[in-house]
């Protein structure tokens, strides 16, 4: 069995595809820091710089979702949904001038999640 780290809710998905139509390829990141640097935002693929302490942790509507490694460490034992909200967070995520906010959902991965995804 396949299992996944990270998932989106239908509005968020909307959303998502919507963004891509007006930027085209996009990046998911979740950077860690405080406030809104902890909450995924979305970017134009360009605008994000990567490095070796980004990690993939999946797809979402064929856009990649990264969380830096620091992150990471305190995440890695959950599952994550992505939803949107209303609301406009401070940060430069494209969603911010639809009045809308990405947020996360999270649940403790099962057992057999967890042993599959955390080897």
């Amino acid at each position: 069995m396949t299992f996944e780290r990270v998932a989106i809710t239908e509005k968020a998905a909307a959303i998502v595809r919507k963004l891509k139509d007006e930027h085209g390829d996009l990046i998911f990141h979740q950077s860690g820091g405080c406030c809104d640097g902890s909450a995924p935002m979305i970017f134009e693929k360009e605008d994000m710089y990567l490095d070796d302490s980004d990690i993939l942790l999946g797809q979402l509507e064929g856009v990649n979702y990264y969380m830096n490694e620091e992150q990471f460490e305190y995440w890695k034992h959950t599952h994550l949904t992505v939803d949107i909200t209303e609301g406009r967070g401070s940060s430069f995520s494209l969603e911010i001038p639809l009045g809308l906010r990405f947020i996360i959902h999270s649940r403790i991965l099962t057992e057999e999640e967890n042993q599959a995804l955390n080897k």
